[in-house]
């Protein structure tokens, strides 16, 4: 049987598929053991890359919303209806009357990657949103202060590391997230095989935590004030030394100065964990030969996410274990998105309602519902929403739900006809998956190694199917009256690999289809300060930003701050192997099985309130409530529960039939859009306070 090679682009892990094949049929994807960066692995979502491509619900020609139903169209009325739709709002309302949201996906996408924007520029307007301020933005805002650039991301060296302390992180579900790194257990094997040692600190025992070597409890949301105790005690211990890093790196002194008001005594009962245990931690870390911090959606997703990530960065940095062997390292990837793109911009402009700070031209997507809403000069009247379903990923979903259901006009460039393109006038559905050329031009960036892999297509597209750069580029014409400029994803991809690191090397589009597999650039090597986006080629450790935002800290946890007499409990959500935020649902071995959409409940809090296993427990926060069963479980600390996130498929219009007959419900109807990261802008969903009744 003949067999293709290709990387999953399912998730950031990009694990390398052997897909055997014939007459148009998927007879078995496996993990492709010459993969140099999976190596063989993979995990249960694989087989969704043949789900999606036959799933019958899968949308492949244009939809038009009429008062009697869907109709399908032709391509060129399509096109030509949503231009004059867009055209139509703007004309009469301003270039800011169209919105434009991008979800998760396109940064799995080789074709959105490279001509979403140009579509969004020809549209003219500021009013973007992407699913980045719904999850990694903190990440952004702290590699742009301190190194100059938004994707200056240091990615734990964990296949040499000897210490790895993982914070609201479960990569071993996951296999990394802003870490890409497939197999991600037998990497965790290889710290402990090198006679190292893996840390969690978690508000749940995570399948992570329930094999690392130690795992601490800590209350959702002060994962700040840790990073400050452990890097107090390395500095008072006299353990800080940043090496080499010394000699290009400001700001020390005042990293003392803001730490020093943080003793392990004084937080311990703040986060749960003992001073002295804080203590030990801060020291294993320090005196560790290598030794890596790596906190993720638990920091990132909470009041104070860029805390958070500045503090992690911190932390690598003072011990001596940034840009080092077995810590904290860059990428140089053969597709340098990093060396070609723009550095990034945060706090350039302000969105209309509640003046939320813009990153790169995008506001957070907390923003999106009240700019829809809200009246006046500016107000968005119309929306533009490429592979994502925001009403189910994004805070408070029923109120974003509401304002979607208002619009003078939407059209949506997804394969699905889901809980938010219901809501489209006009859907223009892309190939995806099997029936498109692939490269990661991102998840390279964040690789545990230097690898380079294209994936041509498997199968051809049908003779009326559009890939998403096509669609993409037809919109472009229609909005702006240029004609078509030639260009294609390959041509483009080819260009940026031969003007790449790699050039020496004769890397090309050409050469990486000689080798399937891919190609093993080597470990990742020290960069800086060469690799530095600063204006003077300097680390500013204590950008202004984070320093200020010490104060938001301080105030919010001194004095002790009181429970929330109606919501007592704290709301966490949580990673399922089996799934990927929301649009992998129609996928029924992805989801077949017991339920797990369940709001887990510690034993004690459950006692305290009579609540029983697989019982139906009503949960409560400020903005809405949901039903769903309780599971009792001690993996979870006293006080907080956890829903995972994505679910929430019984809202009508939706077409999508597995996921409506295992809909769960969204966490999402729960969180508040008014809880961010006052800094960032990021939405706050970790620690969401609710309240847990039965009936």
């Amino acid at each position: 049987m003949p067999t293709h090679y290709r990387a999953c682009n399912l998730c950031e892990a990009i694990c390398g598929l052997a897909i055997e094949h014939d007459n148009g049929e998927v007879l078995s994807i496996r993990g492709d053991e010459k993969d140099p960066l999976s190596r063989g692995h993979i995990c249960p979502k694989a087989m969704a890359l043949k789900d999606i491509y036959s799933d019958p619900d899968r949308l492949k020609s244009p939809l038009r919303r009429t008062d009697n139903g869907w109709e399908q169209i032709g391509w060129e009325e399509a096109f030509d209806e949503v231009a004059a739709g867009l055209r139509r709002i703007q004309e009469k309302y301003g270039a800011n009357a169209v919105g434009v949201y991008q979800g998760n996906p396109n940064v799995h996408n080789l074709g959105s990657m490279l001509f979403a924007g140009p579509f969004i520029k020809s549209l003219g307007t500021q009013n973007r949103f992407s699913a980045t301020s719904a999850d990694q933005l903190p990440h952004h805002v702290a590699a742009l202060d301190l190194y100059g650039h938004f994707l200056m991301e240091a990615v734990p060296d964990i296949d040499r590391t000897h210490y790895l302390l993982i914070m609201g992180a479960n990569p071993l579900v996951s296999n990394g997230s802003m870490m890409t790194a497939p197999d991600f257990a037998a990497r965790m094997r290889g710290v402990r095989q090198r006679g190292g040692k893996v840390v969690v600190i978690d508000p749940r025992r995570t399948e992570t935590a329930d094999k690392a070597d130690e795992h601490f409890f800590i209350h959702p949301g002060r994962d700040a004030l840790l990073l400050l105790g452990l890097i107090h005690s390395i500095i008072e211990e006299g353990l800080a030394n940043l090496g080499r890093l010394a000699d290009f790196t400001d700001g020390l002194d005042v990293v003392r100065a803001i730490a020093g008001e943080f003793p392990p005594e004084n937080i311990a009962s703040l986060i749960g964990l003992e001073a002295v245990a804080i203590r030990r931690l801060a020291r294993e870390f320090a005196t560790a030969p290598s030794a890596v911090c790596y906190g993720r959606m638990g920091l990132s997703t909470q009041a104070f996410g860029g805390l958070c990530q500045w503090l992690v960065n911190v932390l690598n940095i003072i011990t001596g274990n940034l840009d080092r062997e077995g810590g904290a390292m860059f990428t140089l990837p053969a597709f340098d998105y990093v060396g070609m793109g723009r550095t990034g911009v945060f706090g350039r402009r302000n969105s209309r309602v509640s003046s939320l700070p813009d990153f790169s031209g995008e506001f957070p997507v907390a923003a999106l519902a009240e700019e829809i809403l809200t009246p006046g000069e500016g107000q968005i009247r119309a929306m533009a929403t490429i592979a994502g379903n925001p009403v189910l990923s994004t805070p408070n979903g029923r109120q974003l739900d509401e304002a979607l259901a208002g619009l003078d006009f939407m059209v949506a460039i997804d394969i699905y006809l889901n809980e938010t393109t219901r809501h489209a006038n006009i859907i223009l559905p892309p190939t995806t998956g099997l029936e498109t050329e692939h490269y990661d031009i991102i998840f390279h960036v964040l690789a545990v190694c230097n690898t380079a892999k294209y994936s041509p297509p498997l199968f051809e597209k049908e003779a009326g199917q559009r890939h998403d750069w096509e669609i993409f580029k037809a919109l472009i014409e229609r909005l702006t009256g240029k004609g078509d400029d030639g260009t294609t994803p390959s041509l483009m991809l080819d260009f940026g690999l031969r003007a790449g690191p790699y050039r020496k090397e004769s890397l090309s589009l050409a050469s990486l289809q000689e080798q399937p597999s891919g190609v093993d650039l080597g470990p990742l090597q020290p960069c800086l300060p060469n690799r530095l986006f600063t204006p003077d080629k300097r680390i500013k450790l204590a950008p202004e930003r984070f320093v200020r935002d010490v104060d938001r800290l301080q105030a919010t946890f001194r004095p002790e701050p009181g429970k929330h007499h109606a919501f007592p409990l704290a709301l966490i959500g949580r990673r399922q192997l089996r799934s990927n935020n929301s649009w992998m649902h129609n996928s029924y071995r992805l989801v077949k099985g017991r339920n797990r959409c369940t709001l887990l409940i510690h034993p004690e809090d459950a006692k305290n309130l009579g609540v029983q296993d697989g019982q139906e427990v009503s949960v409560f926060s400020s903005i809405g409530s949901v039903r769903l069963p309780a599971e009792v479980s001690d993996t979870v600390m006293p006080g907080v529960v956890s829903i995972p996130h994505g679910w929430g498929h019984e809202r009508e219009g939706a077409q999508l039939a597995v996921a409506r007959q295992h809909a769960g419900i969204s966490i999402n109807d729960l969180t508040d859009s008014r809880l961010i990261d006052v800094m960032t802008g990021n939405a706050a969903f970790n620690g969401v306070p609710v309240r847990v009744e039965i009936g």
